[in-house]
């Protein structure tokens, strides 16, 4: 491994706080959120980083690889400082969702899953942002920007270029930087968790709808109780 001693310190240090969340003998049971500090740290699952995992957790590197590859939000090469993903799928795409992608991608100059030369923005191609009570919907580092436009995108992404704050629809006041929000991913808070709304009106209409017609889930029934009323069903 070639982190540095202070670098290679901090991450035992974190490490060790993200074993010791899980029971006795279960240390492999720590490698998602260990993948994530990572990528808090080098922006990407690195070979150095699948190294220290391996050693620390006892893996074989192949099958950290394996999980790396397996889950999108673990990311095999350099990713930007802001790492933009812009729906496209199903309601996104027909709310405005291609236009918005068309729009960015030349805007940044790259295509999917490619960064700017500066190293400032990383573009993705989203299959769905589960946020589709507010389609179209771009994401930046995992926040939401909700209701979007080509014009509002195109806005936000002048905006990183300048290096001014963008501020998420929902979540913390002002986006995190991709290694920020990394190191929250792998558990460690960073004091923004509280900011923001974390669902909106048109998340929640449902439940004011039910609330106001006095409607309620069916309850569960136990074991005992779901036998007897088959019986009764059957007769």
């Amino acid at each position: 491994m070639s982190y540095t001693p202070d670098t290679l310190a901090r991450l035992q240090a974190d490490a060790a706080q993200i074993i010791a969340r899980y029971p006795q003998g279960h240390a492999r049971s720590a490698l998602l959120p260990m993948l994530h500090l990572i990528q808090s740290v080098d922006g990407y699952v690195s070979p150095d980083g699948i190294d220290f995992i391996s050693a620390t957790l006892e893996l074989p590197r192949a099958e950290i690889s394996a999980v790396a590859t397996f889950y999108t939000q673990y990311k095999r090469h350099p990713t930007g400082d802001y790492l933009v993903g812009v729906c496209t799928n199903a309601l996104c795409a027909v709310m405005g969702g291609d236009e918005i992608w068309e729009r960015v991608s030349d805007k940044v100059g790259v295509g999917s899953d490619e960064t700017s030369a500066d190293g400032r923005i990383t573009l993705e191609r989203i299959e769905c942002n589960a946020a589709c009570d507010y389609a179209p919907v771009v994401m930046v580092n995992w926040e939401f920007f909700d209701n979007q436009t080509p014009e509002s995108a195109a806005a936000m992404i002048d905006d990183i270029q300048a290096g001014r704050d963008i501020h998420p629809t929902r979540g913390p006041v002002v986006a995190p930087t991709f290694k920020e929000n990394e190191r929250v991913l792998a558990g460690f808070l960073d004091g923004h968790e509280n900011e923001g709304p974390s669902a909106g009106a048109a998340t929640l209409l449902g439940r004011r709808i039910a609330e106001e017609h006095g409607w309620t889930e069916p309850v569960a029934l136990g074991p005992a109780e779901a036998t007897d009323s088959k019986g009764e069903d059957a007769k």
